[in-house]
């Protein structure tokens, strides 16, 4: 059994959660300003999440559902996370987003991940507070994913981190396989492999035996 760790925004989805929340709270420009300082590793994640949610202060509870539910997948990912599990691997979301828009865009596709590990955005009054909290805000994914690894009893050299930011580049050091999902600069150059589609994530996974190939 192998561990696949994936980034969620950017990676196994191409929508980006904090600017689906920022739209319906009027602050879009500004959030996508933070987020992208963040993203080419301009802020720390911590500072820029923190930002990010204080701008979204007072959202109603309504549309930060709406929010939400409008977060997809990427095109093959639910596929390839079924054959991954089908195969007997765990598959892990380890991301700064959201919990609530992961297991949305998860359960609209109808799959599954074995363990998630994400933030939240608490509400107080029908409101979003203006508050961030969870495991991976001031955390890194290095020590998620070491930490899930060895509960699991497997090896870092079986791990593999799927991610594109430089949120995503402490796990992305640590893996057995690093792979970056169109990948910003600072993190290309720790990956093992490139990747801008899940079809071709799918046949690097196949190509270094994690998966066995599709017929």
């Amino acid at each position: 059994m192998s561990l696949i760790a994936f980034d969620f925004d950017g990676t196994l989805s191409d929508s980006e959660m904090t600017v689906l929340l920022a739209e319906r709270a009027g602050v879009a420009d500004e959030v996508a300003e933070i987020t992208e300082r963040a993203m080419n590793d301009e802020i720390s994640y911590a500072e820029s999440l923190y930002s990010r949610a204080e701008l979204l202060g007072g959202l109603d509870e309504a549309d930060a559902n709406e929010a939400y539910d409008a977060v997809r997948l990427r095109p093959g990912a639910a596929r390839l996370i079924a054959r991954l599990r089908a195969d007997g691997h765990h598959v892990a979301v380890l991301t700064g987003g959201f919990e609530r828009g992961v297991e949305r865009a998860l359960e609209r596709e109808g799959v599954e991940a074995d363990t998630i590990v994400a933030n939240r955005l608490p509400i107080a009054n029908g409101r979003l507070t203006g508050e961030a909290e969870g495991p991976l805000i001031e955390g890194t994914k290095d020590d998620a994913l070491a930490d899930l690894a060895a509960d699991l009893g497997v090896p870092m050299a079986s791990t593999v981190a799927v991610g594109d930011g430089a949120n995503d580049l402490p796990m992305l050091e640590v893996a057995g396989l690093s792979v970056g999902f169109v990948p910003k600069p600072a993190v290309r150059p720790v990956c093992d492999a490139v990747v801008a589609s899940m079809y071709r994530l799918g046949k690097v996974l196949e190509a270094h035996g994690v998966l066995s190939e599709s017929a």
